[in-house]
Parts: C-alpha cells; sequence; structure tokens
C-alpha cells in the first residue's frame, strides 16, 4: 500500500506486458526441453533413420497418373505405392524447368529399361512444375517410364526433398532403402544399391 496516498500500488501497462512475455518465454523454452527429451536417440528425419542403418517406411503418395507406363496408369488414375508392393521403386522427383534433371533422365530410362521385367520400376514424381511443361519434357526426351503429378507439392514435402532433382530407392516391402541427392550422373549410383534389394 502506498503509505501517503492510501492507494494500492498500480501495474503499468509496460510491466504487465513484460510479465506476459517472459512468462510465455518461460514456458516455450520448457516446451522445447520436454519435446527434446521426448525425442532423445529418435532419428528425426529420412536422411537420419539410413544413416543409423535403418529402412524407415516410405511416406504414403496417392498422386494422379502424368505419364503411363510399365503398368502404371491409365493417365489420370490415382496410384499409391501401397499399389507398387512387391516391386522396388526408384522414386525421382523431378521438375521440366530443373536442368539437372535434364541431364539424368536419359540414365533414369536406361535404368528403366534394363530392368524392365525384373520387379523393379522407375517412377518419376513431376513436382513444382505445370503439366503441359512436364509432358513436353517427357516427349523431347523419349521417356517411357511413368511419372505421377505431385500438383500440391505435398509428396516432395512429406519426403523431405530440399531440391531437384532427388531420387529415392523403396525396397519392396514399401521401406525406403536408398535417397541420393542431387543428378544422378551414372547409372551405379542407383543399380548398385538396387542390386542390394534384389
Amino acid at each position: 500500500m502506498d503509505e501517503q496516498s492510501g492507494e494500492e500500488p498500480r501495474w503499468t501497462r509496460r510491466q504487465i506486458v513484460g510479465g506476459s512475455l517472459a512468462g510465455v518465454s518461460v514456458l516455450a523454452v520448457m516446451a522445447l526441453l520436454i519435446v527434446g527429451l521426448a525425442n532423445q536417440g529418435v532419428g528425426t528425419s529420412i536422411s537420419d533413420a539410413l544413416e543409423a542403418g535403418e529402412r524407415p517406411d516410405a511416406p504414403p503418395i496417392d498422386l494422379p497418373v502424368l505419364y503411363a507406363g510399365d503398368g502404371i496408369g491409365p493417365e489420370g488414375a490415382d496410384i499409391t505405392l501401397d499399389d507398387l508392393r512387391g516391386r522396388a521403386v526408384v522414386l525421382n522427383f523431378w521438375a521440366s524447368w530443373c536442368t539437372p534433371c535434364r541431364d539424368e533422365a536419359p540414365l533414369l530410362e536406361a535404368i528403366a529399361q534394363d530392368y524392365r521385367g525384373r520387379d523393379v520400376v522407375v517412377l518419376g514424381v513431376d513436382t513444382q512444375d505445370l503439366s503441359d511443361n512436364a509432358l513436353g519434357f517427357i516427349s523431347q526426351l523419349g521417356l517411357t517410364y511413368p511419372s505421377l503429378r505431385d500438383g500440391t507439392d505435398g509428396a516432395q514435402r512429406d519426403y523431405q526433398v530440399t531440391g531437384l532433382p532427388e531420387t529415392f530407392i523403396l525396397d519392396k516391402q514399401g521401406r525406403i532403402a536408398h535417397h541420393h541427392i542431387g543428378p544422378v550422373t551414372s547409372p551405379e549410383q542407383l543399380t548398385q544399391p538396387l542390386e542390394q534389394i534384389q
């Protein structure tokens, strides 16, 4: 109580806001510590799991077929990864404006040809792109392996793709066995991990 006026001391607006912000900050730090302790030793990404020697389950995909091939189609039909169980999948994220994607596409086509009939499918996932441009890319390069259309970029986010191109190899049980960041520059970069899961 203020002895001179006989009134209770009043908090200023600055003191109230400052105290509230301090309280929120303390709660946020506590929440981060709790989450950190709860996740201790748990892989937080696909790359972390692969580096630990694990094969994480591939995030589900349910996308329309942009270009049909290798028994995947017709164009416009939705395909899920569950539809491909029992086959190894080379899952390549690409876009028509991506120069390294253009450079690696003939190698992917050669791998698709070499593994045709061997329970392996090369499957493109066109993302951050326009459908007409993507179909022009496929036509210009004479690609025959199928591609899906990731119109919302949701699959790209689920697979934690940080740039294009990126390629994943999924085993026959639908788990990620290999992740290649950047363009494929030699067939062995994919055929060696493919042979290990055959």
